[in-house]
């Protein structure tokens, strides 16, 4: 670090941010997950991670907010060429059922399925595990929502009685939707319904549900708080300011908190190639402030995951160019919250 050179340009071979950090050198480890095999609209998301370095080189590492989040070490792991392998496996096999509407949950159908996702799961756990007991900051990048459960369960595992603030167009509580265990529209009914050590879960920017998601929030006894997007734009119509609304949303989380970031839950004009964009969300600086709302409310980031980033057609840069930007602010404000 002593001879880099913030302000210089990128060096083409250069890693994440432009930095040439190991692992063993950085503070925070990030794994790329390029997995996506139920995804069930739109494609592209097993991309993501790699987008997204290739943007990360045009930041700027000097953020006003949280000062120089660079400084501590940034590195990105190479792609796991087996995490490849298994996606194109389990798109082979998804692919014709989801055209048909999914399948039966534990048919014989979906089984090889699930189990190219359980062997994902694995590989995610492993590996953050395997970082975080060396004491890294961990972020898993992804492919879809699906790709980054083992992620939560590692951080779970190490920080039991953790919060999951969870940002998103959708709310994700579907049971094994079309027939998948471990589909990007199950991640936190699986979290929920598997993962214990969670103790809350809220969910910001929500607007794309279903009736029985919406029952399971309101039998949750409270373990989920869900700010429909329409709620808060009605508050906002009404007078309530974003920093207060910030204030009210973090108040149902505990000390440490998991950040789960869904591009989708930003406005879709931020985010156009996702797989499944729907109208409303937040802006760029409300995300930024929600986060900023978690230090400034005393809150810790234990970790974080970042997903459904997708480029575009014919080397559309521009969800790469935010989901680069949001990750640099998530790493910045997660850096913040360990400096009291």
């Amino acid at each position: 670090m002593a001879s880099f050179d913030p302000n210089a340009a990128a060096a083409p071979d250069s890693g994440i941010f432009g930095l040439s950090l190991s692992a063993e050198e950085a503070k925070v480890v990030l794994i790329p997950v390029p997995f996506e095999a139920t995804t069930s609209y739109g494609g592209g998301t097993r991309n993501g991670p790699r987008a997204i370095l290739e943007a990360s080189k045009q930041v700027d590492l000097f953020d006003l907010d949280t000062g120089r989040p660079y400084e501590a070490g940034i590195a990105m792991l190479e792609e796991a060429a087996t995490v490849r392998q298994w996606n194109r496996e389990a798109k082979a096999l998804a692919g014709p059922l989801i055209k048909v509407g999914g399948a039966e949950k534990g048919s014989d159908a979906v089984k090889p399925v699930d189990t190219l996702c359980e062997k994902v799961n694995a590989y995610v756990v492993e590996t953050a595990k395997h970082w975080l007991s060396r004491g890294k900051r961990v972020g898993a990048v992804g492919g879809d929502h699906g790709s980054v459960y083992g992620n939560i369960w590692a951080h779970a595992e190490k920080y039991p009685g953790l919060g999951l603030l969870h940002v998103d167009a959708h709310a994700d509580l579907r049971d094994a939707y079309e027939g998948f265990a471990w589909s990007h529209a199950s991640i936190m009914h699986n979290v929920m319904e598997r993962i214990p050590n969670v103790k809350k879960l809220v969910q910001v920017g929500i607007r794309d549900f279903g009736e029985a998601e919406y029952e399971y929030i309101r039998s949750s006894k409270g373990r989920i708080v869900t700010f429909f997007d329409s709620q808060l734009a009605r508050a906002a119509s009404q007078g309530m300011v974003w920093h207060e609304e910030v204030d009210r949303i973090v108040s149902q989380l505990p000390e440490q908190v998991y950040v789960s970031f869904d591009i989708d839950g930003l406005d879709p004009t931020l985010c156009p190639h996702t797989g499944t964009p729907v109208p409303g969300g937040l802006g760029f600086q409300q995300a930024c402030s929600l986060l900023e709302g978690l230090v400034r409310n005393k809150k810790t980031i234990v970790g974080f995951d970042l997903n459904e980033v997708s480029p575009g057609p014919d080397g559309d840069e521009w969800d790469g160019n935010v989901g680069a930007r949001l990750l640099y602010k998530i790493i910045g404000w997660m850096l913040m919250s360990h400096q009291r």
